[in-house]
C-alpha cells in the first residue's frame, strides 16, 4: 500500500512538470524560473531513486522516479536556453517609443 500512495505521490508531482515546461518554453525567458529549484528538486528525485536501488526495490515507483526525473531535468535545459534568450535580449539596443512605432508601420 504505501508503495501506491509513494506512486501516487510522485505522479501528482509529476504532472505539473510537463506543464512547468510547456509554459517555460513559451516564455522564452528565465525570470521566473529558478535554478536553486529545479537543483532542489533533482537531487530529491535522486535521492528517492538511490533509496529504491539501496532497498533493492526495482518496481513501477522507480520507473515514475526515472520519469518525473527526465521531465525535471528538460526544465533545467529549458533553464538554460532561457537564460540565453535573457542575455541576448539584454545586449539588443532598446528602441525609443518613435521608432518601435516607425517599426510597426
Amino acid at each position: 500500500m504505501s508503495e501506491l500512495l509513494e506512486a501516487g505521490m510522485l505522479i501528482c508531482f509529476g504532472l505539473s512538470w510537463p506543464m512547468s515546461l510547456a509554459k517555460n518554453i513559451k516564455a522564452r525567458s528565465a525570470k521566473n524560473m529558478s535554478f536553486r529549484f529545479i537543483m532542489l528538486i533533482i537531487l530529491g528525485y535522486i535521492a528517492g531513486i538511490g533509496a529504491k536501488i539501496i532497498n533493492g526495490i526495482y518496481n513501477y515507483v522507480l520507473a515514475v522516479y526515472f520519469l518525473n526525473l527526465v521531465i525535471v531535468g528538460a526544465n533545467l535545459v529549458v533553464y538554460f536556453i532561457n537564460k540565453n534568450y535573457d542575455r541576448q535580449n539584454a545586449e539588443r539596443p532598446r528602441l525609443s517609443l518613435q521608432e518601435n512605432l516607425k517599426e510597426a508601420i
